[in-house]
C-alpha cells in the first residue's frame, strides 16, 4: 500500500514487477577491499597511532545495577604510564 502522495515503484505497464535498474536484492557486490582484507594489509582505526596518543581502558562492575560506593584508585595511579584515572566523581 503506497502513502498518501507515493506511488509504488513498478515496471513496465504496471506489471508489478520492480523497476530493473532498482534490482539489488540478491546481486553479489563486488567488494573492492577484499584482497587486503584477506591478505593483512587493510588497516584499521586500530591500527592508527600518532604522536603522543594515550589509550583508555574502561573498567565496569562485574555485577548488573551493582551501586558503586567507594573507588581507591591509588594503586592505578602508581602504575607506569597511566596519565589520568577518571571516576564517576570526576
Amino acid at each position: 500500500m503506497a502513502h498518501e502522495g507515493t506511488e509504488p515503484v513498478v515496471g513496465p505497464a504496471g506489471s508489478g514487477a520492480a523497476a530493473p535498474d532498482l534490482q539489488v536484492v540478491g546481486r553479489s557486490a563486488p567488494r573492492k577491499d577484499a584482497h587486503d582484507k584477506v591478505t593483512g594489509r587493510a588497516q584499521y582505526t586500530t591500527d592508527i597511532v600518532l604522536p603522543g596518543m594515550l589509550h583508555a581502558k574502561v573498567l565496569r562492575s562485574a555485577r548488573a545495577h551493582a551501586r558503586i560506593v567507594a573507588i581507591d584508585a591509588s594503586a592505578a595511579r602508581q602504575l607506569p604510564g597511566v596519565h589520568r584515572v577518571v571516576t564517576g566523581a570526576d
